[in-house]
């Protein structure tokens, strides 16, 4: 999803190189997909944009949903089955949506579910492998809630406290749960670097932190979210402050290398074989290819690229909106939907630098 212009950008992840690129109108800091890239029967595609959040048929790249949910700053996940999206949708709704997901149901992409989460500042979301239950970090309420996705409701809530010296609170923000269901990574903002955190989730109504990785430990800096390998053994956290990506061994529960990637990282997707991490590097329109904790590839993409998501089809997007893509690049204003959050110098709602 290339911020800077509105487009995606389409890259077969086979032969790793760049099919094409076309305009959407609309773009997405953390489209987080991750079961659509290996289950049947997940047919869409789900963006986080400013408003709310859209749905595209991942083959022809055309609308299909759209749903607004009086944020500007929305995450989501789509459970396994691919019957619920599950959004958080911060300031100022401060609420959590249940949305039907499956195009077959008379009632597709209407809300199902909903929690109201206070002043908490619900931010991110991410789903275990058996779809039951949803991870929650509450940027305000200093947090971790777990949710009943088939009963929308908070399953439990556990407070985290910060681990930095000078740090009043910790501020977790965003998370993403393991392939195999046993942990969970956390990113929270404490301090001037950020922390990382790895919790044991075999248990979901109790889960426990059993690290928080700083500066000390040699993580890098400003965390924004992160991806865990295939067996669970690694954890790639996209460190953007240090222009990197930390590898964390997460047995070990310490930091085993940083992947200098020569511009900032926000966020990342595997492949549907789950082989190859797919990273766009904003600030130097490319993604890097990592392939066994090492850079594979770099591929030249559109404008200031920030999030990923992958399909096992290829988009048919059409003569015009490959068109579009190169007038936007060229900086011709075409109009449409901002991101729905960043943390860097990207297109979204209010000051983003």
């Amino acid at each position: 999803m290339t911020t800077g212009d509105m487009s995606v950008s389409v890259v077969d992840a086979l032969t790793d190189e760049l099919l094409e690129t076309a305009y959407i109108g609309a773009t997405a800091s953390f489209p987080a997909n991750q079961y659509a890239t290996r289950e049947e029967g997940i047919e869409t595609l789900w963006l986080n944009v400013e408003g709310g959040v859209k749905g595209y048929d991942p083959g022809t790249l055309e609308e299909a949903v759209d749903l607004e949910t009086g944020s500007d700053s929305n995450w989501q996940e789509v459970t396994p089955d691919g019957e619920h999206l599950v959004v958080s949708a911060r300031e100022p709704t401060h609420a959590q949506y249940r949305i039907d997901a499956d195009p077959d149901s008379e009632g597709f992409g209407e809300v199902t579910g909903e929690i109201d989460r206070g002043e908490a500042a619900p931010c991110d979301v991410t789903i275990g492998p058996d779809g039951e239950y949803a991870y929650v970090p509450d940027l305000q309420g200093d947090t971790l809630t777990v949710i009943d996705v088939p009963a929308f409701e908070i399953a439990a809530q556990v407070e985290v406290d910060p681990v930095m010296e000078g740090a009043d609170a910790a501020q977790p923000y965003m998370d993403t749960a393991s392939w195999g269901g046993e942990y969970l990574a956390v990113e929270y903002l404490e301090g001037d670097h950020g922390t990382e955190g790895i919790w044991d989730i075999s248990d979901p109504t109790d889960p426990e932190e059993l690290v928080r990785l700083t500066e000390e430990d040699g993580i890098g800096a400003g965390g924004t979210t992160s991806e865990f390998s295939a067996d669970g053994d690694l954890l790639y956290l996209f460190t953007p402050d240090t222009e990197d990506i930390t590898v964390i061994d997460v047995e070990a529960r310490e930091v085993e290398d940083r992947l200098d990637v020569g511009g900032e990282t926000f966020a990342g997707t595997w492949d549907p074989g789950l082989e190859k991490l797919y990273v766009p590097v904003q600030t130097t329109d490319e993604v890097v290819v990592l392939s066994e904790g090492k850079i594979h590839e770099r591929i030249g993409v559109g404008s200031a690229p920030y999030g990923a998501t992958a399909r096992d089809v290829r988009p048919d997007s059409g003569a015009m909106d490959r068109l579009l893509a190169t007038f936007a690049n060229m900086g011709v204003p075409l109009g449409g939907e901002g991101t729905t959050y960043c943390m860097g110098d990207c297109y979204c709602p209010g000051d983003c630098d």
